[in-house]
């Protein structure tokens, strides 16, 4: 909960913000550019960690941890300092391929970004490792507070105050920038803030370096970069390469990817709930992994993960005519253009959170290469079914492609680890949870089409059929749920 809550909270205020985009552009191709730029960031993430977070976590179980900490922060250091150095000289090039040429100073703001969370890896998490969630909490929430703050301030409320107001010195600093910026500088004023925040453990530093834990470590965590980078492939690539293979003009394509970038947004949700799990999970898995009913443990914890999901699948599916009336509303109705692959993209998002759970095999037994060629086969698939689908489909392809990558990595990765970890996982009962909520969603799909889509109609149908399911998992988990703390009183009986 510690861990959770307050992971969700920032993530869904993070998600508030960036949900402003539609609310302060009216035309999609304005934010493509944010789209574009966010969709590279987290490759650059990858490499600049290089897997040492994991790392930290498996090797603090039998390793000095003062020791461990030491020499992987001084290399962490080292190398986020030589890579921001190379991407600094070739800036004007990155720039080009990421087809932001007219504006190169988001190129710099963007290796800001990346230093600065670079550096914080480490700190977090050893704060995750001690088990120190508040301060966890604490630094996350400010750092994007502060982001939300700066985007709403310059991008929201001091345009409206300066068309009032057109002699304020304000206005002459303020129109050196576009609006857009905005999102670029508070999140490099959130990363500035986190890292300040964690200057306690910095400090912690001594610059000692043990070569040959150092050499152990990496030989352990490169299988985990190809594995992220593979991951990255597979959640990002569409946005990444969607105008250049769309084959529209470039404002039309910059409009598209927009439009696609928001329903990711709207997918995203569950993907908030996932990061959140695997900020509390991840060291869990490792300090009760011998346990004696470790992979009970494991499969007890899927089993509620994929429920939550599968709410947060229908709180998706069940309301998206709140997010299309909320766009007509405010006259931006070209942001509900492809909402209705929004369900697709989020049941895609579901098989990949089971796929986080199911990966904790090859953490434990060593095998990161299983993982890593997990990964790559379904980066394989996605770049494949991207330059094929995207250019007849639009975000739609874009969209299956998402889907059929998830889908095909979780049910590898669940065969592999039965193989080399059986977890005894209720399968039929979790298959038979998501089938569930698809047809559910389909059933209030069909209802809305009888009542031409009446708003209130949508509403009440919407929030039987969740109650439904709501009612219909309290009688299957009754004893499951009696043993949970606060609310197993009233599943006592």
């Amino acid at each position: 909960m510690w861990y959770g809550i307050p992971s969700i909270l920032s993530r869904f205020i993070g998600y508030i913000m960036n949900f402003t985009l539609p609310i302060f552009f009216a035309q999609p191709s304005s934010t493509a550019d944010v789209t574009q730029l966010y969709a590279a960031i987290p490759f650059l993430n990858i490499l600049f960690t290089y897997g040492l977070e994991t790392a930290y976590f498996r090797f603090s179980q039998d390793k000095d941890k003062k020791t461990l900490y030491n020499t992987l922060s001084v290399s962490l250091i080292i190398s986020t300092l030589l890579f921001s150095s190379i991407l600094y000289i070739f800036r004007a090039d990155i720039a080009n391929v990421l087809g932001v040429a007219n504006h190169p100073e988001y190129i710099n703001w963007m290796i800001w970004i990346v230093l600065f969370d670079a550096l914080c890896t480490l700190a977090f998490a050893k704060l995750r490792q001690e088990n120190r969630p508040r301060k966890y909490a604490f630094v996350r929430l400010a750092g994007i507070m502060v982001n939300f703050i700066v985007v709403i301030f310059f991008a929201g409320i001091l345009p409206n105050y300066l068309s009032t107001h057109t002699t304020n010195s304000l206005n002459n600093i303020y129109t050196r920038f576009d609006k857009i910026d905005f999102y670029f500088i508070g999140n490099i004023c959130n990363s500035i803030i986190t890292f300040i925040l964690l200057f306690t453990e910095f400090k912690k530093i001594k610059f000692s370096f043990n070569f040959t834990l150092w050499k152990e470590v990496m030989k352990y965590s490169y299988p985990l970069i190809i594995a992220g980078l593979g991951g990255m492939i597979n959640d990002m690539l569409s946005r990444l390469i969607y105008q250049h293979v769309v084959n529209l003009p470039t404002e039309e394509a910059k409009n598209e990817l927009g439009i696609f970038g928001n329903i990711f947004r709207l997918a995203v949700l569950i993907t908030i709930m996932i990061q959140a799990f695997r900020m509390a999970a991840e060291p869990f898995f490792f300090n009760s992994s011998k346990g004696v009913d470790a992979q009970k443990t494991y499969a007890r914890i899927m089993k509620f993960f994929v429920i939550a999901c599968c709410f947060m699948f229908l709180v998706i599916g069940l309301y998206l005519d709140v997010f299309e009336w909320f766009f007509i509303t405010i006259n931006h109705p070209k942001w509900i253009e492809g909402l209705s692959i929004v369900p697709l993209l989020a049941l895609g998002n579901i098989f990949l959170g089971i796929y986080y759970n199911l990966s904790i095999w090859y953490k434990l037994t060593n095998k990161n290469l299983y993982g890593a060629a997990i990964t790559v086969a379904g980066a394989v698939l996605t770049i494949v079914l991207n330059i094929v689908l995207i250019p007849k489909l639009h975000y739609t392809g874009a969209a299956i492609a998402t889907f059929c990558c998830y889908l095909f990595m979780m049910i590898v990765s669940y065969k592999l680890g039965q193989k080399y970890y059986p977890v005894p996982y209720a399968i039929k009962k979790l298959i038979a949870y998501i089938v569930l909520v698809v047809l559910i969603y389909f059933t209030h799909l069909g209802l809305n089409k009888l009542y031409d889509n009446h708003l209130w109609f949508s509403l009440i149908t919407a929030t039987g059929l969740l109650l439904f399911f709501a009612w219909f998992v309290s009688k299957i988990e009754a004893k499951e749920l009696a043993k949970l703390p606060v609310i197993g009183k009233y599943f006592n009986k």
